[in-house]
């Protein structure tokens, strides 16, 4: 679906990528970092939006900056900051989707109905949230071969994000991959997998769960881990957090949260 090599990008002089690399198959990504880490840029660049100074990325076997017609056509990218046009929901549908070859109306519908969104409204007029959700159920719609979706349970509130959750997670992506860059990382538990993690321009995890418990687990212990017992730990409630070499013998996952911190204090996991 997509693959960058030696990827070298900056703003002004300041150089946020230095030879990422990175490759993405078919499946739902977490895509997470530091504020500033370069998650939106990455996006963008994936999707034609920005150029790289230097190296290869290549999405859907053609190159972003051409902006081919059947790239864009096979690809939706959801943005953070939503702005409804002046026009109702329904006549958005009608002006866009033709723009996406495999947009299914049903699929809208269904989608929108959970999150219980009157698509006749000005978009406009409605909530943050509701816009969002509007064009979640849109780009959901789109059946692309390939969504990007930046941040986009920001402004929703909890019975959404399950929504969001449960719609997510029913898609079919055996063929198709959708990257949804976040800082919620709660929010995203038992969805994304594998996990991308940037840091200082470089990618330095990209593994699926079930990789990184083949070789790590956590436990919980009560006193403080000494010199060389554990790889990482965190002081909790009641004790200590930590991980440890070695596959989980008891099937524990790993929360994001602290799969991020251990990641980003150990500087990628081998």
């Amino acid at each position: 679906m997509i693959h960058i090599e030696t990827l070298h990008f900056q703003y002004g002089k300041e150089a946020l990528f230095k030879d990422l690399t990175l490759k993405i198959g078919p499946g739902i990504y977490g895509l997470l970092g530091k504020n500033g880490a370069g998650k939106s840029t990455l996006l963008k660049i994936i999707s034609g939006q920005l150029y790289p100074r230097d190296g290869q990325c290549t999405t859907l076997g053609e190159n972003p900056v051409r902006r081919s017609t059947s790239m864009l056509s096979d690809i939706y990218y959801l943005p953070e900051d939503i702005q409804g046009p002046e026009i109702r929901g329904d006549k958005y549908v009608s002006l866009n989707a033709p723009f996406y070859p495999r947009f299914r109306k049903e699929t809208f519908d269904q989608v929108l109905r959970q999150f219980e969104v009157d698509e006749t409204k000005k978009l406009s007029t409605l909530s943050y949230g509701q816009k969002k959700k509007f064009f979640i159920s849109f780009a959901i719609a789109t059946h692309c071969t390939l969504l990007l979706m930046d941040e986009p349970t920001n402004g929703l509130d909890i019975p959404s994000k399950s929504q969001f959750r449960q719609v997510v997670a029913g898609l079919d992506m055996e063929s198709r991959s959708l990257v949804i860059s976040t800082h919620q990382v709660r929010d995203m538990e038992m969805l994304i997998d594998p996990i991308i993690i940037v840091e200082k321009g470089k990618v330095i995890l990209n593994k699926s769960m079930e990789e990184i418990m083949s070789q790590y687990h956590m436990s919980f212990q009560e006193s403080k881990p000494e010199p060389g017992e554990a790889l990482y730990w965190e002081k909790v409630l009641g004790g200590y957090s930590v991980v440890k070499e070695g596959p989980s013998l008891e099937g524990k996952s790993m929360d994001l949260e602290f799969l991020f911190n251990f990641s980003i204090n150990t500087r990628g996991l081998s």
